[in-house]
């Protein structure tokens, strides 16, 4: 159990709602839909959705981004994540990072102890597909959002690593401390689109940079310094 599912979930029952696509960047076709995932099988048949007063801070964060960089759009990576596309991408992850170590997933070299290291890694950064409605993956809630920044060129703005990178460079401070003048670049980008997110009453992924959610029990667990907070978003079945 993850720190936040501890969190009392009210839920509201709030639609979950067409994201406006014209409205902001995107990568088409979608990277999950890309390697196979099943949206197919959820009742929206695309990522592209959020509850409504997600969608609605969502644009008052881009509102905010444009009053100071008038041609730069959010580029959404992804939103609402089924829980089958959940368990999908948590098997992509776990397939990949094994081969990435020179193994196989039928190898006598994977144990279960080096089974259960990189599963270990995996659910740093990857949510549990559980079906457990007291502990539902941040994005399996409609509340949660992957993002970055587009800028007036239409080209992906340059965070130092890859959205999904099983790693501590994925960590939001992560270049906070290095001199090296791109690396700096890279920090000044990732605060930028963090302060136009919290801006619109996102809180932000403790380890990593794209991910930010409002109203559901990573963004209560993480409001929580402010007073007690329940989420008011649970799973969208």
């Amino acid at each position: 159990m993850k720190p936040y599912q501890k969190i009392k979930i009210q839920e509201c029952y709030e639609a979950l709602v067409p994201i406006p696509l014209e409205l902001f960047a995107i990568e088409s076709p979608h990277p999950y839909q890309k390697l196979g995932a099943p949206y197919h099988l959820s009742q929206t048949n695309s990522p592209y959705f959020l509850r409504q007063k997600v969608l609605d801070s969502l644009i008052i964060s881009q509102t905010k981004l444009q009053q100071n960089y008038p041609s730069w759009h959010i580029q959404i990576f992804d939103a609402y994540r089924p829980i089958t596309v959940q368990q999908f991408m948590v098997d992509y992850t776990f397939a990949e990072t094994v081969k990435a170590q020179g193994l196989t997933l039928d190898s006598p070299s994977l144990t279960e102890a080096k089974r259960q290291e990189i599963l270990e890694l995996v659910y740093q950064f990857w949510a549990t597909p559980s079906l457990d409605a007291t502990k539902p993956p941040p994005h399996s809630t409609g509340a949660a959002v992957d993002v970055t920044l587009v800028d007036a060129n239409n080209q992906t703005v340059d965070m130092g690593s890859p959205i999904d990178e099983l790693s501590p460079r994925s960590y939001p401070n992560y270049f906070l401390e290095c001199q090296d003048k791109e690396a700096q670049k890279y920090h000044q980008h990732r605060q930028l689109l963090t302060e136009v997110m919290l801006y619109g009453g996102f809180e932000q992924h403790p380890q990593e940079w794209w991910h930010f959610s409002l109203g559901d029990q990573m963004w209560a667990w993480l409001s929580n310094s402010r007073g007690e907070v329940v989420a008011r978003y649970g799973r969208v079945e």
